[in-house]
Parts: C-alpha cells; structure tokens; sequence
C-alpha cells in the first residue's frame, strides 16, 4: 500500500496511530475511519496499529487483548473496510508467520529489540518491520538491531523512538537520538509522542503518563526532522483498557497532527 512506501521508501512524513490494544471491533474500525480522514485532509499518510496482545503488561491483571485469533480479525476488517495498512506488536518469534498474513507491519516491542531470534523471524516474513529502541539502548547501537532485520530478510525497516528509562518510573528523550538512528543505521526514523510520556509501572500495578506532554514532545521531534509519527489515540482515553493516561483524544491528537505537519514542511522547505 502506498503508505507503507511512503514511510520506508519515499521517507514521506506518516502516521501511525490507533489505540494501545485491540477494544471492541466497532471501536477500531471507528478509530481507523476518524483517523484517516484527518490524515486525507492534511495529506500525510495513515497506518493503524493496535494490538491483538500485550504480553508486556505491568500487571498479570492487566487486560492483555483479545487474543490471537479474534485481534487479527479486528485488524483484517480495518484493512479491509476502512482501506488502510495496519500495524502490531508481535512478542514471539512463532506469532510471526500468522500475523503477518494479516498484518502489513511487524514492529518489535522495545523490551524486545535485542532478541535476535524474534527479529529474525518478523523479517523471514517479508512484511516491513518497525524496530522500537530498547529505554536501555543507546540510538546508535540499535543499527545492529537493523542489520539483523536485513540480514534476515526484510526489505523494509524502520526504528522508533519512544524514551530512554531516567531514574525509576520515568523516561526522558534525547532528541539527538533521532538524528543518531538516522545515520547511524540508514532507515526511516519515527518518533513514538505517547509511549515517550509514560511512566512506567508508576501506578502501583498499571503503567501512568501524562498525554498532555505528547504535542510538545511531537513539535520538538518534528523540528529535528522525522519520518514518521507514532500516537496512540482512543474516543475515551481515561477509559481504555491499557495505555490510557497517554493515549490522545481525537482533538489532541488533531491539534498535534496540525503542528507536526506545518513544523516538517518549514523545515523541509528550508532545509
């Protein structure tokens, strides 16, 4: 799909935005529509993501999806029905096969950057990959995160930042980063504005965050220079089911989309 050319190949500023897990089927498909039309009424390209599990929860508790077989339907019907290129996490190296014949992107979770089986297998898949930086990895070593993915296969990847753990429950972004993935590993390099303002595990069982932070974070990111931008977006953000206290409301996330797109063409036409 074009999006996903725009984003690996043509390096055409995208947008990757959904909410943290898959909810109810008729949420995601309404999520994937709104979304879409604003990106259509601002030219930038659209991908959805959401996944279909959350193996990472802070919590056993914690609602982890709706599992394999039903998240990957949900997703097939927002590719289909709403005509975009969708994204999800996968953990295990034996998710991979079957994602992806759903699925357009693999993207590695960050706690997972550095296994090397599971990246081997996301590229052994032939679908693009998106590679979050590790909070524990330096921007310039995750080339070799890179390298693995090539070497296994894939023909597309690309490298998100979402932070870099500072002290306990709390995560900072050194902006340099971005340029540093950039020439250090020669890929597509997208800017994660909600996961950057977690605080992780800081609410006694449940990840915290604070969403208002996001824009700022996506303005600084923008002016750097990126090519892509990861939100994650919900109708009712103080009632989703995970990453809720960071996820955007459509308006919030409609402001920033604005600025994200006016900061990147100056800087672009000033380059």
């Amino acid at each position: 799909m074009s999006a996903i050319l725009d984003l690996f190949e043509a390096r055409r500023l995208t947008l990757i935005a959904g909410p943290c897990v898959v909810e109810a089927p008729d949420m995601c498909l309404a999520i994937a529509e709104r979304v879409r039309r604003m990106c259509d009424k601002r030219g930038v390209s659209y991908i959805f993501k959401a996944s279909y599990d959350k193996a990472n929860r802070t919590s056993g508790g914690s609602f982890r999806g709706r599992g394999m077989d039903e998240g990957l339907g949900v997703l097939a019907r927002v590719k289909a029905e709403i005509g975009v290129p969708v994204l999800t996490d996968v953990h295990e190296s034996a998710h991979c096969a079957t994602a992806a014949e759903v699925v357009d992107v693999l993207q590695i979770p960050a706690f997972l950057c550095r296994q090397t089986d599971l990246l081997l297998a996301a590229a052994k898949t032939g679908k693009a990959v998106n590679v979050k930086k590790g909070q524990f990895v330096a921007p310039e070593d995750m080339k070799h995160a890179v390298k693995k993915v090539r070497d296994g296969g894939a023909k597309h990847v690309a490298l998100t930042e979402r932070g870099a753990s500072f002290g306990y429950h709390n995560l900072v972004v050194d902006m340099r980063g971005l340029v540093q993935m950039r020439e250090s590993a020669q890929c597509p390099v997208v800017f994660d504005a909600t996961h950057s303002v977690q605080r992780p595990s800081a609410g006694d069982g449940v990840t915290g965050g604070d969403r208002r932070f996001a824009p700022v974070l996506a303005r600084a990111a923008a002016a750097v220079g990126i090519d892509g931008l990861f939100c994650e977006v919900h109708p009712d953000p103080d009632k989703a089911l995970s990453d809720g206290p960071n996820s955007l409301t459509f308006e919030l996330l409609e402001k920033t989309l604005d600025q994200v797109v006016a900061i990147d063409r100056a800087r672009k036409e000033t380059a």
